[in-house]
């Protein structure tokens, strides 16, 4: 079966293309490689999956479309998993276009491609920013999400109602997922994880905002594999009990999938930092600022329907997880054995 995996060279795109390679998929992996953070992580990222002889890879950026149809031409694509985007919520405040550019023109092209190419099944990577201005705890699938406070959050959003679209108009099923403060090895530098763990080893300040009263549900890379491997072969099907005058935003008459997937446990991030020290064995130097805009005081994931649909049950324990990360980024960034 072949698989399409836009942005392969990212942090969940490899952990992806990397398990299905170990269950053997042929894997087509696509990236444009850009340079938001550091080019020669997601160059190392690549180097691995290329071991693979049922890897192959295409740098081209997804808002090129002539360049996308064509890789639809020359294979046949089963299931595409659409990981490509610029992310980041604090970056969309100062480069909003690159979202446009990225997550609106790329994911059309994506859509495109799908329909006119009879794919199975596209997998496509939502957000927990979509939740935005929402409160109400812990975030549901099935609650509003019409009021985003990032223009991230707002592509995302946007992502999933063109999604319905085209599972209304062409029958093509559609999941999408809201990731829920993903980490683990081999990470996204940009997430406060990752720059929090630089820090404390180099003794510099870590800046944290709303001092200190945020939660996030942290979600282990490995338990994030798990569950799109798990969906891989469970595209959404027609609901013929889906109701017009009371619509649930998760479902459709169409072909379309809502899921929110995460740890389901909130943790505060003062807490959070309390264990990386530990982790660490150093005391963090902690300046505490105002709220961030575009950022949320709470992320947490009501994953009832991902349980009850496909069996996801995230595994990992923060403190577990946060270990296997630290041990890597010593090895990585330290040389240490």
């Amino acid at each position: 079966m072949n698989v399409l995996v836009t942005g392969a060279a990212g942090f969940i795109g490899f952990h992806l293309s990397k398990r299905l390679l170990d269950e053997n998929y042929h894997v087509i992996g696509v990236d444009n490689l850009n340079e938001y953070y550091d080019a020669r992580l997601k160059k190392d990222r690549l180097n691995i999956l290329k071991k693979s002889a049922n890897f192959e890879f295409y740098k081209i950026d997804l808002a090129n479309q002539e360049s996308l149809i064509q890789i639809f031409k020359n294979r046949s694509i089963n299931i595409v998993i659409n990981l490509a985007a610029q992310a980041g919520v604090r970056y969309s405040l100062y480069n909003p276009h690159s979202y446009v550019h990225s997550n609106l023109f790329g994911f059309m092209n994506i859509l495109e491609a799908c329909r006119h190419y009879q794919v199975e099944h596209l997998i496509y990577a939502s957000s927990s920013s979509v939740y935005g201005a929402n409160s109400n705890i812990p975030f549901s699938t099935k609650d509003s999400v019409n009021h985003p406070v990032s223009i991230y959050a707002a592509t995302k959003k946007a992502n999933e109602l063109m999604a319905h679209t085209y599972s209304h108009l062409f029958n093509i099923p559609t999941t999408g997922l809201r990731f829920f403060t993903v980490y683990g090895p081999w990470g996204r530098p940009d997430m406060a994880y990752y720059s929090f763990t630089k820090d404390i080893i180099e003794g510099n300040t870590l800046k944290v905002f709303n001092n200190g009263d945020m939660s996030r549900d942290f979600t282990f890379i490995d338990d994030i594999v798990e569950g799109i491997i798990k969906l891989l072969d469970h595209p959404p099907k027609y609901n013929n009990n889906w109701d017009r005058k009371n619509p649930d935003p998760s479902s459709s008459y169409a072909p379309y999938r809502i899921y929110n997937i995460g740890n389901n446990t909130p943790v505060n991030l003062m807490a959070f930092i309390q264990i990386l020290e530990k982790l660490l064995g150093k005391k963090a130097i902690v300046e505490l600022l105002p709220m961030q805009p575009g950022d949320v005081k709470e992320t947490y994931a009501d994953i009832t329907s991902l349980q009850k649909d496909v069996g996801f049950y995230p595994a990992t324990p923060l403190e577990i997880g946060l270990g296997h990360f630290v041990d890597w980024y010593k090895k990585y960034h330290l040389k240490e054995e």
